[in-house]
């Protein structure tokens, strides 16, 4: 029953997120490259997020693997 409850929430609020409208066109002439697979560079910065994730996994890992040796 909780499965059931917490799937029709996700697929609630998958039916209600809209994207983020489309912003102003870059001015002709000028402005910074475009990003993209013809370029190569990914358009979304993810090194800081995912830097920051593994160095918490590893932090609960550690603490985890101490906690353990201490126990016994």
């Amino acid at each position: 029953m909780k499965r059931l409850f917490i799937l029709s929430v996700f697929l609630v609020l998958s039916l209600i997120a809209y994207p983020q409208p489309p912003g102003p066109p870059d001015p002709p002439g000028g402005g910074a490259p475009p990003c993209g697979p013809p370029l190569g560079d990914p358009c979304i910065p993810i090194d800081g997020g995912v830097s920051l994730l593994i160095a918490a996994g590893l932090a609960l890992g550690g603490k985890k693997a101490y906690d353990a040796a201490r126990k016994k």
